[in-house]
Parts: C-alpha cells; sequence; structure tokens
C-alpha cells in the first residue's frame, strides 16, 4: 500500500499518530554491536538489514511513524572514519530508503521521518544533552545545511529535526528550514523545565512559532517527567500540534557509554499529554516495539 495517504501534517489536525521507539536499543535487542562513535550509524553502514529489521518490529507494534537511522550521520565525523562524502551521502539516502521500504511493507499508513539530530550527536561525547558547543548560529547552520539537503534529496515525508538541546542550535536549524521550505517537527531535549543548555522554555519553543515548515514543536529523549510541563510552555507560545518521545527515564553518562536506569517505572500521564496538545507520540531511547505496542492501544483508546 502507499505508505501514506498525505501529508502528516493533515493528519494531525485530525488526530494523534503514533511514533516508533528507540532504534538503537532495538537495533543492540537484535545482537547489533553499537560500541564506537559512530552507534546506529555504523549498523546502517555495515547491517542494513537489521535497521530494516528494526523498522519492521515496530511498524507491526503499531508505529505509524519511523523515524530514519540517520541521527549520528555526519561528513565530519564519518569522514574521521575513512568515508567520502559520496559515501556519507549514501548511506544518508540508505536511511530513508529503509524506512520507506519498511513503511510500504505496513498494514497501515506509515510516514518516514528523517532524522536530523544535533551537532552533539556526531561528537560522540554526551554533548547533545549539554548543547552550548562554542559555534555561532551560522557555523551550526553551515554544519547541518549538507545532510538536511542530502537527506530531503532521498524524499521522506518529513524531518525529524530531534534531540535539539539548545536554542541557539534550533536557530540555526530553523534558518536552514525556512531555505529548503522542507517540512519538519523540532523537538527539543529538556531537564527541569530548560533546555539541556539552560535556555527558558518558552523562549526556545517561541523560535519555531514562526516557521510554517514545522508542523510540531514538543520534546523528546528526556524524562517522561519533564514533558507535561514542557508541552505546556510549548503550548503557552504556539497553536501548533504538539510532540513527546520520552526516554524511560534513565540518564546517559557518556565517560562510560552507559545508562543509569531508574529503581521504578516513570509514569508516562499519555491522557494529559494528549490535553496539552500533544498529536505525535512515541518513545525514543530504551523503549522498544512492545511499550510502543502498548502505547497504541492507549492512545487510540483515548
Amino acid at each position: 500500500m502507499p505508505r501514506a495517504s498525505g501529508p502528516l501534517a493533515e493528519a494531525l489536525a485530525r488526530r494523534a499518530v503514533l511514533l516508533d521507539g528507540g532504534l538503537s536499543n532495538q537495533l543492540a535487542a537484535q545482537g547489533c554491536d553499537l560500541s564506537g562513535d559512530l552507534w546506529s550509524g555504523r549498523v546502517l553502514a555495515e547491517r542494513p538489514d537489521q535497521v530494516a529489521a528494526a523498522h519492521t518490529a515496530y511498524a507491526r507494534a503499531g508505529a505509524e511513524v519511523l523515524i530514519t537511522a540517520s541521527y549520528q550521520v555526519g561528513y565530519e565525523a564519518f569522514a574521521a572514519h575513512g568515508h567520502d562524502r559520496t559515501e556519507t551521502t549514501g548511506l544518508l539516502h540508505r536511511s530513508v530508503r529503509l524506512a520507506a521500504r519498511a513503511a510500504e511493507a505496513a498494514d497501515h499508513e506509515v510516514w518516514v521521518a528523517a532524522s536530523v539530530g544535533p551537532y552533539g550527536a556526531v561528537l560522540a561525547d554526551g554533548s547533545e544533552y549539554r548543547g552550548r558547543y562554542g559555534l555561532s548560529v551560522r557555523e551550526l547552520a553551515a554544519f547541518h545545511r549538507p545532510r538536511i539537503e542530502a537527506l530531503l534529496a532521498a524524499g521522506p515525508d518529513v524531518l525529524a529535526v530531534e534531540t535539539v538541546p539548545d536554542s541557539d542550535e534550533a536557530e540555526a536549524l530553523l534558518t536552514v528550514l525556512g531555505e529548503t521550505g522542507a517540512s519538519a517537527w523540532l523537538s527539543y531535549t529538556v531537564a527541569d523545565g530548560r533546555t539541556r543548555a539552560g535556555q527558558p522554555l518558552r523562549e526556545a519553543f517561541a523560535l519555531a512559532a514562526a516557521f510554517p515548515e514545522v508542523i510540531a514543536v514538543g520534546v523528546n529523549c528526556c524524562d517522561p517527567a519533564d514533558v507535561l510541563p514542557a508541552l505546556e510552555a510549548a503550548a503557552g507560545e504556539t497553536a501548533k500540534p504538539l510532540v513527546a518521545y520520552p526516554n524511560d527515564g534513565s540518564l546517559w553518562d557518556a565517560g562510560t557509554r552507559t545508562w543509569h536506569t531508574p529503581e521504578a517505572p516513570v509514569p508516562w500521564p499519555t491522557r494529559a499529554w494528549r490535553t496539552t496538545g500533544a498529536r505525535l507520540i512515541g518513545g525514543c531511547c530504551r523503549i522498544g516495539p512492545t511499550r510502543i505496542a502498548d502505547l497504541a492501544r492507549a492512545v487510540r483508546g483515548s
């Protein structure tokens, strides 16, 4: 079947749409080696069949949006591992093709979202949870522009501009989106009512309000307890649909490259998220297909 019947923005105007879960944890569950700086990008390069299998697992769980394996793929990072620009562009295109094939094989409509991770992701040092890289908005735009252009050339339905820790980086990304006219959602990673870089959330969300290219704003890869206050802040600045896909409440330790898991599961008040305006709902790191299937029943049941 066609992977989607119309633009994602039109669906969001009518109903809630279910995102997938964490790609890296599903790849690890399938036995993939995610060690090294390239992380899931390494699997994309070496085991594309495993990426396809992960996308398929989420589609079967009921996900209506599949996010590509391009989060960690950057020209500079891959050049350091022997990949020239042509090869890296090919991997960005591959990431979209793999998700598209899984979407087209699903028994329900599925959109493909090309992941645009933050500058800190390609540094592989945890700085996507800190921001404040020491780069100007112009320098950050120059970093993001070529890979956004490469992803768009592969034909995704939308861009997932995700895990943005810093409103300066959001400004750079919005600049590039304005140049391309591409549809995207913008999601920050947040903690304690601020961006990870410490900026007020209302100011951060206000940046996106004037950009028609942005079809939804919200948060991802954060503690579930931080979601509702962030959505409330976003709703105070924009009437756009909201997006929420937290992790399981774990904290990433960049030094040991491990997650520190909470002692007890953190509740997900999805009904309150919906009431606040969330229309794109799913999971990020450490949220697998089983949890997405449960979330599908909760979202559709409400």
